[in-house]
């Protein structure tokens, strides 16, 4: 499936900001499962300085500085992505989780990509006893990786109410599990918490999701915005599979991956400091349009 993506970043300011430094997310992710054909981003006040940024998770991040005093910077992204991701099939023929966690502590690959990078806790997805151990209840002895990762991914989507008032950006997994509910934020980082506390590689993942439901029923949360769920590696076959807590979904033709990395700070779309005081409102507006689909159209509100 090819999708036209518009990306609209708006911040307002109380009072004039002299200087801006922010680092872009904004390019869609090349991979085996997606390949990104067109990436034009624009940025108002224009800029006096870009430059490419080394990231190990991220390809195509840049660095912005700007000097011209502003109350306004809009920061748009316009790309154009195929996502051509396989089926997961036969999920009670995969390895057992056991075996996978014993391959994952014995890989030697270092790289961005390796399961040996997404096995240890972070600031924000910390080890949390109380997750690991409901995330224990999926996996049996034996049990086949894809089959326990799918039902905890169950689980949690039945277990926990989506609700945007309960949590915010700096909630904590830990937090949102005692409340039983939040955002795809959450959700993501809750999987990601009790797979690793089991000794599983699991990554976060930034991007967006398209939905169609069908007449009469509800889009899946998330839809028009960016999203969040959960990438974990299933062994040297299988390599690593999408899954979606917040709709209990594997992450298909319909999740367009924007980056990777070991939780939110390392995939966050937009970041940086400025100079200047008072408040900012910040607006954030998303498009995924099939490419059949009119790319004049307005922007989401």
């Amino acid at each position: 499936m090819i999708y036209g993506v518009r990306h609209r970043t708006t911040y307002s300011y109380e009072a004039p900001v002299a200087f801006a430094r922010c680092v872009l997310r904004l390019t869609p992710q090349d991979s085996a499962i997606q390949t990104l054909e067109h990436i034009a981003i624009t940025v108002t006040p224009e800029p006096s300085r870009i430059d490419d940024r080394t990231d190990p998770f991220t390809d195509g991040s840049v660095i912005l500085l700007i000097d011209k005093m502003h109350r306004k910077l809009i920061i748009e992204a316009n790309s154009v992505v195929d996502v051509h991701a396989s089926p997961v099939e036969r999920a009670f023929d995969a390895p057992p989780w056991e075996a996978v966690r014993a391959a994952s502590f014995q890989s030697r690959d270092l790289g961005p990509a390796s399961p040996a990078t997404f096995l240890y806790p972070t600031a924000r997805t910390p080890m949390a006893p109380a997750i690991t151990d409901y995330a224990r209840a999926s996996f049996h002895t034996g049990r086949p990786i894809v089959e326990a990762a799918a039902e905890l991914m169950g689980r949690i989507r039945a277990d926990f109410t989506y609700d945007p008032k309960a949590t915010d950006a700096y909630t904590s997994p830990p937090e949102a599990f005692g409340a039983r509910s939040g955002v795809c934020q959450d959700f993501a980082n809750i999987m990601i918490c009790g797979l690793r506390g089991l000794g599983l590689p699991a990554a976060y993942v930034a991007g967006y999701l398209r939905t169609t439901p069908p007449p009469g029923r509800p889009r899946l949360a998330g839809a028009d915005a960016t999203h969040a769920w959960v990438r974990l590696w299933c062994g040297a076959e299988r390599g690593w599979i999408g899954l979606d807590p917040t709709n209990a979904i594997y992450a298909q033709n319909d999740h367009i991956t924007l980056t990777v990395g070991r939780d939110a700070a390392d995939t966050s779309p937009i970041d940086g400091v400025l100079l200047g005081s008072g408040d900012q409102a910040l607006k954030v507006e998303v498009d995924v349009i099939p490419q059949d689909a009119d790319l004049r159209a307005p922007l989401a509100s």
